[in-house]
């Protein structure tokens, strides 16, 4: 898979190749640029020819009520919906007894801020 990386990611340290969420893609915008013109030797440019392929692209259901939930096999991977806080718990806990992988919530870390939550109250 190809990295796209911003135009001066070598000059600045923080920009650097390992910085994780500091590497944001910018397109090169410059009259001059090389990178924007696309020239050999410089680095890639985002482009729609980068694009995977349908069958290398994973379908991942989004969940937003507890009937998709049950529809779910064990040790799938989801994503939970726009719901809120009180339905999301519900999901979470359901998920975790079915062995079911939430993909952008960290269930357990979740889980432990809204007991903190409600012992507060």
């Amino acid at each position: 898979m190809t990295v796209f990386l911003r135009r001066i990611y070598n000059r600045y340290h923080k920009l650097g190749k390992k910085k994780g969420k500091n590497r944001v893609w910018r397109k090169p915008k410059g009259r001059d640029n090389k990178m924007r013109e696309k020239r050999r030797g410089y680095a890639p440019v985002v482009s729609i020819g980068y694009r995977k392929k349908q069958s290398e692209i994973e379908k991942i259901p989004v969940i937003r009520n507890a009937s998709d939930l049950a529809k779910v096999g064990k040790g799938k991977k989801i994503i939970l919906g726009n719901v809120g806080k009180k339905k999301k718990m519900d999901l979470v806990k359901k998920s975790e007894e079915k062995g079911i992988l939430i993909v952008n919530v960290n269930a357990k870390k979740f889980l432990k801020s809204t007991e903190r939550g409600e012992n507060k109250k």
